[in-house]
């Protein structure tokens, strides 16, 4: 399988922990993005350098804008209102009451507003986890159960399907996606990762529908054509690559977070800018995310 020769640059060498969820604010032409263990929420403005982080004293999995302006985070035991100077967070919902070993993972928002996001056990317990969504009214419904890491999702530019990915099941897997209610069903599988190649975590869509996939352990990112094949892959200079988003004024910079969880001494000696941030410009453009409406 052949790689692609575009230069990746590091952007921001931070050595997170599990650095995850990016997310281009259109507004502000800044990126955010979380260190789930690190319990971090960071800021980078391309333009100045300039970075910026607050501590949530909780693991956050995800974070998403809203039609207010403001931040909104899978987080804790479930969704929370993110005061973004104090770092405080606010409890909207509790996705999972009665299993205090999960802890959320993921998230994106759909078209209608509504904010996705899954769970986890921390100790990766098999079927533990689900994935949920948060409606307008802060209302919760399970829309997935039996899921060990849930890990990316994306849906189509019309709206038909959505792609989701349980890192365990080394699949990306598509359902039929209702947009109104804000229902899946035929849930089958898309894309199967060897494991050898590594383990598929974070995701996004392009303009053109190509998949773009991060392997945790893979050292990289790979595009796939909405059919499911083979396109390109993006070499990174980290093992633990766990998620990607496009951003820059024209979406044409692809934004790509890495982790240093659970490396040693002598692998983080080879890669030492593991847990960082890194850009490239594939030749593929991205779209805006969508915000939560509630």
């Amino acid at each position: 399988m052949s790689g692609d020769s575009r230069p990746v640059e590091l952007v921001a060498d931070l050595r997170n922990v599990i650095g995850e969820g990016p997310v281009w604010l259109e507004d502000e032409q800044r990126l955010v993005w979380v260190d789930i263990k690190g319990h971090h929420v960071h800021w980078l403005d391309p333009k100045t350098g300039r970075l910026e982080q607050i501590d949530v004293s909780a693991d956050v999995g995800a974070v998403a804008p809203t039609t207010s302006g403001a931040l909104i985070a899978a987080a804790g035991n479930g969704f929370q209102a993110l005061d973004q100077k104090s770092g405080r967070i606010k409890t909207l919902a509790v996705a999972e009451p009665d299993r205090p070993g999960n802890r959320m993972n993921d998230g994106k928002c759909d078209s209608r507003g509504r904010f996705w996001a899954g769970t986890m056990a921390d100790d990766e317990t098999p079927g533990a986890g689900g994935l949920y969504r948060l409606n307008l009214d802060y209302t919760v419904d399970r829309m997935l159960s039996d899921v060990t890491v849930s890990n990316g999702l994306d849906w189509t530019a019309d709206d038909r399907l959505m792609y989701y990915i349980d890192s365990a099941s080394h699949r990306v897997d598509v359902l039929d996606y209702e947009s109104s209610a804000g229902t899946i069903a035929n849930r089958r599988p898309l894309i199967q990762i060897d494991k050898s190649d590594g383990m598929p975590d974070g995701m996004t869509l392009d303009a053109e529908g190509g998949l773009w996939v991060a392997l945790w352990g893979g050292w990289s990112v790979r595009r796939y054509r909405p059919d499911g094949s083979f396109d390109l892959e993006i070499k990174i200079p980290a093992s633990k690559v766990s998620s990607c988003v496009f951003g820059g004024p024209d979406f044409s910079d692809l934004y790509i977070t890495t982790a240093a969880s659970g490396l040693s001494e002598k692998q983080l000696e080879k890669q030492p800018h593991a847990g960082g941030l890194f850009r490239c410009r594939p030749g593929h453009g991205g779209r805006p995310p969508y915000r939560f409406g509630g």
